[in-house]
């Protein structure tokens, strides 16, 4: 016997390294194991074909058992997936040796459904790269390289199960053997640093779990359970699910776990899980995730618990389509909508299976536990189960497989995709290393793993089932699925039937076939907790519950907030909800229009106005240059009527719609009208003021009362309201803003009208007013013959009563604006109505009714007492004759002269414009000669004022 030598230390540690965990598999393989029988079970078998190079093969070819290691034989996942790679490696040798020059051979194990197990079966698979490790380093005594050496296996196809397919895959990776699985769909398995050699044929779950979504969203459910086995293939797709139901509103009403890694559970475990699902009897549709072994444990407490009615489920790959599930489970599983990888059958399996029996299939060694589970007895001479002990009927050997009698599992493509995929890999790798040689060079034996798996990742083919191939960026497969469907075709006969695909992301049912729910119902049964609320109303969630809720209504003005519909808002102010109470509408707008009655009325007033004064300006104009047109002062009359027509004109402006821009022409036109207004009455009744204020101290002519000078202080007077209010629209413009007096009002005003601030536009015509009141009530004893203050003391009176009256008006109608504004318009219009009849009817009256009256003699009224006395005692004139008081016949004649001279001052008939003319009746005129060419005249009026002025006599 020859003797070996070690000189490697990583063989040491690799090898410690899976001795480690065949150990811990091991242990946990024997804590689960008490078998109840005295032989050996279960016995170690491979399913061995010869070839140049070897795949791995992983199984899982019995039922997984909690009190025993492997259960049953399995005749779909299991028996049926074997036979598949044994099939196709059939059907690709034969190429490979007629053009590369080498075959692939097999060596199946079987992984009971188990982690643990199947990590301890893997073991065998690095057994000859253990072994084969620096084989060079490996010497006889004589120095030769050994003989006796264990198979190299290049590449392992497997696991079914996700959570073997992780033990084993972190067991491979060590020694950079390529893994391909066909039934493993987990998530994680995509992560290719933690599992970098880890490819798969079948696509991952990842895609599977949104179209369950998408299903679920097809049939309205809003409130479902979860079941999920205790695994990797489970927990991670429910992490998957519980996400992207959360993002679309879908609720989870009971979430549990089905016992699969921890051992198998009992009756009692399945009939507390179903009694949880049916605590939540409104959440009808289930999502199960996870193997048929499990599921069908369900499918037997729903039947146990009369239950039937109470459930319809969404299955996953695990278990769809499943005899296991199905058959004794008919009632149960009728209307199950699940999804599995889109998958066709492989050409030509179909009858190789059918065709096969224990004598033609020697090299599969659990090929006679098939058979006997399948026919229900027990073949001669075959070695004792835990499940053939109590089959009477001993099998003949002439039974044969019947196409009505097998139920083929749908998915056996991805098997054979899995072995193409290492097919076209060795190809590929021994084109380009071995640059067409035939049979393996020696850059290929044995082979790198990790040069194998870049040509791996790359391959691109056409499978036995006729379509194409080709891995994602992850190693996984094309993310493509069948919608199958679980229904009663004829009375108490039920098949899976597929009714649609999801692909690219998009899920199609097919038109030509209908979904059939329990009871034959084709509408599918309701999933939801709570019905959505109505507009009006907010939801109250029901403690604990995400799904759960009771409707309350909304109150007067409110709606459901669209932010939060558990909240009720109140609609904003302008805004009303709508007769669904679903959203808030605005309130048309209301302002004052000029076809509402409060409108017309304030327009007809100032119309009125507007031609009245045109009226009197027509007038005056026509008879510009008459005695009374003059005396009125022409210029101030034509600005007096100038700003009576603005004011007038102002009413227009309240009935337009209010705009920024229309609120500012308000804000400045209403105090600047009556500025005008009263800066030229406080003008005339300045000036009459100050010629005989001025009488009393001076002879001479006050300044500043030409026509010109009136217009200068006018205007000022006038200028300084302007300033007044650019200055107010500059800090504090009007605005068009919407205010609301009631809930259900939306009036359009400007911001001045809601508050005081429109009387910051009267404040300076106020002072005006007050003004000239007060110079109405000074000069209210003139003569009447030079005094117009009668007539604008009664203007001024009658102007402060209607303001006066006007306040308490306008602030108590803050909550009828229309009424407000109207208000307004017509108190502007009254006051400027007043000024006009007040100022003007007295003098259109003589104009038009007596214009015998519009001369100037009749503005000028005889004086009532004269005594013409000479300073001198002059002789008497030429023609002798004297008055009775010793003054001659000559002197009358200048008194008459002096007296008209002093009316000249007072009234200057010189004067183009015809200043203001103060009317007054002269009680005694006394007149004296300076000198023989001045008088002296001294003026008593009837208030006791006496004015004295110097005259030159002259022809």
């Amino acid at each position: 016997m020859p003797h070996y030598h070690r000189s490697s230390f990583r063989t040491f540690i690799l090898m410690m390294m899976a001795l480690t965990l065949l150990v811990i598999g091991r242990l946990h393989a024997t804590s689960n194991s008490r078998p109840p029988f005295n032989f050996t079970w279960p016995t170690k078998k491979a399913s061995e074909v010869e070839g140049d190079l070897i795949l791995g093969g992983l199984m899982m070819i019995h039922e997984r058992q909690d009190d025993i290691t492997c259960g049953p034989v399995m005749p779909q996942g299991g028996i049926q997936a074997l036979e598949t790679m044994l099939f196709t490696i059939d059907q690709i040798n034969p190429i490979l040796s007629s053009t590369v020059g080498f075959t692939i051979g097999a060596h199946i194990l079987d992984d009971c459904d188990k982690d643990t197990y199947g990590l301890e079966q893997a073991v065998a698979f690095i057994k000859g790269s253990i072994s084969n490790i620096d084989d060079t380093e490996y010497k006889c005594l004589d120095g030769t390289v050994p003989d006796v050496r264990n198979k190299v296996i290049s590449g392992v196809v497997g696991a079914s199960s996700s959570g073997t397919s992780i033990q084993v895959a972190n067991l491979l990776r060590l020694f950079k053997i390529p893994q391909v699985s066909f039934f493993s769909s987990s998530p994680e398995l995509s992560n290719k640093q933690r599992f970098e050699y880890f490819t798969r044929t079948i696509p991952s779950d990842h895609h599977q779990v949104m179209a369950i979504v998408q299903m679920i969203r097809f049939l309205k459910w809003t409130y479902i359970s979860i079941l999920y086995e205790e695994s990797t293939y489970g927990i991670k797709a429910f992490e998957e699910l519980e996400v992207l139901l959360a993002k679309n509103n879908i609720c989870i009403a009971v979430k549990e776990r089905l016992v699969k890694d921890s051992g198998v559970a009992g009756e009692a475990a399945y009939n507390g899980i179903v009694h949880k699902l049916n605590s939540k009897p409104k959440a009808k549709g289930v999502i199960i995730f996870g193997s048929d072994q499990e599921v069908s444990g369900v499918m037997r407490a729903v039947r146990r618990n009369n239950l039937t009615a109470n459930f319809n489920w969404i299955g996953s790959d695990g278990w769809a389509g499943r005899l296991l599930v199905s058959e004794g489970n008919e009632p149960e599983v009728e209307g199950t909508l699940a999804f599995l990888p889109q998958a066709h059958p492989v050409r030509g399996f179909d009858n190789y299976f059918l065709s096969l029996t224990p004598l033609n299939n020697k090299r599969n060694p659990w090929f006679i536990e098939f058979w006997e589970n399948h026919f229900q007895c027990r073949y001669p001479s075959s070695p004792p189960t835990p499940y053939n002990q109590n089959w009477q009927r001993t099998c003949t050997g002439r039974e044969k497989l019947s196409p009505e009698g097998t139920e083929f599992e749908r998915q056996l493509q991805y098997v054979s995709d899995a072995v193409m995929a290492f097919a076209n890999a060795f190809k590929d790798m021994h084109q380009t290393v071995c640059k067409g040689q035939r049979g393996l060079c020696k850059e290929m034996v044995p082979i790198d793993g990790s040069e194998l798996l870049k040509y791996l990742r790359r391959v691109e083919f056409t499978g036995l089932s006729g379509d194409r191939f080709q891995f994602d960026d992850y190693g996984d497969g094309p993310a493509r699925y069948d919608l199958i469907h679980f229904k009663q075709v004829s009375t108490g006969r039920y098949r899976w039937l597929r009714v649609g695909e999801y692909h690219s992301g998009q899920l199609k049912l097919d038109e030509n076939e209908e979904l059939l729910f329990r009871g034959d119902q084709v509408m599918p049964p309701e999933s939801i907790c709570s019905r959505p609320c109505n507009g009006s109303q907010a939801k109250k969630y029901v403690e604990g519950e995400g799904c759960c809720w009771t409707c309350v209504e909304c109150v007067l003005y409110q709606i459901r907030n669209p932010d939060d519909e558990t909240q009720c808002s109140a609609c904003p102010q302008g805004t009303l909800p709508n007769a669904e109470r679903s959203q808030c509408l605005s309130i048309p707008e209301v302002y004052l229009r000029p076809d509402t009655g409060w409108a017309i009325g304030a327009m007809s007033f100032s119309t009125i106005g507007i031609l009245l004064t045109f009226a009197v300006l027509g007038v005056f104009l026509q008879h510009n240059d008459t005695p009374v047109v003059r005396a009125s002062g022409r210029e101030l009359s034509y600005v007096l009527l100038s700003g009576i027509l603005l004011c007038y004109m102002v009413s227009f402006l309240f009935v337009l719609r209010p705009t920024d821009i229309v609120c500012g022409v308000q804000q400045t036109a209403i105090g600047l009208c009556f500025s005008v207004v009263y800066a030229a009455l406080f003008t005339k009744t300045n000036r009459i003021a100050r010629i005989f204020r001025g009488g009393k101290k001076s002879a001479g002519r006050p300044g500043l009362i030409s026509p010109k000078s009136q217009l200068v202080i006018c205007g000022f007077l006038v200028t300084v309201q302007g300033l007044i209010l650019l200055a107010w629209l500059w800090i504090s413009p009007s605005v068009a803003k919407h205010v609301h007096p009631t809930r259900e009002d939306n009036l359009l005003v400007c911001s001045s009208f809601t508050d005081a601030s429109y009387m910051m536009a009267f404040a300076y015509p106020i002072l005006l007013i007050l003004l000239c009141t007060v110079y109405a009530v000074v000069t209210r004893k003139i003569p009447a013959a030079f005094n117009e203050s009668k007539y604008i003391g009664f203007t001024m009176y009658t102007t402060c009563v209607i303001w006066l009256a006007f306040v308490p008006i306008y602030f108590s109608t803050a909550s009828h604006l229309p009424l407000r504004i109207t208000s307004m318009s017509v108190t502007i219009s009254l006051s400027a109505t007043v000024t006009l009849a007040c100022l003007f009817s007295p003098k259109l009256y003589i104009i038009i009714f007596h214009p015998e009256r519009n001369v100037r003699q009749a503005l000028t009224v005889p004086t009532s007492k004269a005594s013409i006395r000479h300073s001198k005692n002059n002789p008497p004139s030429n023609n002798g004759h004297t008055q009775n008081n010793g003054t001659s016949e000559a002197e009358p004649a200048k008194g008459l002269i002096a007296l008209s001279a002093v009316q000249n001052q007072l009234l200057p008939m010189t004067s183009p414009s015809g200043d203001q003319q103060i009317q007054s009746q002269l009680l005694e005129t006394e007149v004296g000669q300076d000198n023989e060419s001045d008088l002296i005249v001294n003026v008593m009026t009837s208030g006791g004022t006496t004015s004295a002025s110097r005259i030159q006599l002259n022809e």
